[in-house]
């Protein structure tokens, strides 16, 4: 690999996943990963620009928010880019009425949203909700449309909370898309549409952006794709034969986010 001054030259916007870097979820809450609210707090303390770019749909952006505060992270709402907000604007735009198959705690992000003889289904990390019932309810539903419309908040395979790992919404997804014979709109991470949002809140072109997450293919496979640069941490759901991927390799990896941060700060910024 080339020198870290040469893979880091010209960043000016920091991408940042949430979970699995700064804190790894749980009943509880969570605790932060050691190291991250301070490593946050240098970031926003530099030059470079930060952006919050996360696929959590267990939480409205609100909670999410008021947990990492309460943990110590200087972050706002207005910072983070998340998927319930972003479907929630599509289906409007579009004139879909969801059959809902999500987590209780993101529900308030859809309360503006007619559910009335729903012509789309909107699936999220619903947890324990992915009963069979549910889902069989959901396979119905869009079984029962002409053109079939599946919307899911991300497409991750699992992520990591305190207790271990956590099967996430990819799983689902990928059921409902076989049985149905359709393919599904993902709103987040590693879509496209999703990271040029980002970069456009953020105010930073492509090239001029890192993403850092610990995720091979949502974060770093993603940004890559959309012409940035990624980082993944050795933290939250990184397994070490991430680093051996067939199909994607990151510019670099780090064992946490603290270490990531100071190599910004030493090669990004001169």
């Amino acid at each position: 690999m080339a020198a870290w001054g040469e893979r880091l030259a010209g960043v000016r916007g920091v991408l940042l996943d949430i979970s699995g870097v700064l804190y790894d979820g749980g009943e509880d809450g969570g605790t932060p990963i050691p190291g991250s609210v301070e490593a946050v707090a240098r970031l926003k303390r530099s030059q470079l620009k930060v952006r919050f770019c996360t696929n959590d749909s267990q939480k409205s952006r609100r909670e999410l928010v008021g947990l990492l505060q309460r943990q110590g992270f200087d972050i706002s709402e207005g910072e983070v880019t998340s998927p319930a907000p972003a479907t929630s604007l599509i289906l409007k735009e579009r004139g879909l009425r969801p059959h809902l198959l999500i987590h209780d705690g993101v529900r308030s992000e859809f309360d503006q949203i007619d559910t009335s003889n729903p012509n789309c289904v909107v699936i999220a990390d619903a947890g324990e909700g992915f009963s069979y019932q549910n889902m069989n309810k959901a396979f119905r539903v869009l079984m029962d449309l002409e053109k079939p419309v599946l919307i899911s908040l991300g497409k991750g395979r699992y992520y990591k909370e305190t207790s271990g790992l956590m099967l996430d919404v990819g799983a689902y997804m990928k059921a409902l898309e076989y049985a149905c014979g359709i393919e599904a709109e993902v709103v987040g991470k590693p879509s496209p549409e999703y990271f040029q949002s980002a970069l456009k809140e953020m105010g930073v072109e492509a090239h001029e952006a890192i993403m850092i997450g610990d995720d091979i293919v949502g974060d770093v496979g993603g940004a890559q794709r959309c012409g940035m640069r990624a980082l993944q941490v050795r933290t939250g759901k990184f397994r070490p034969s991430d680093e051996q991927h067939p199909e994607v390799k990151a510019d670099g990896y780090v064992d946490n986010l603290a270490e990531a941060v100071d190599l910004l700060l030493q090669h990004a910024i001169k």
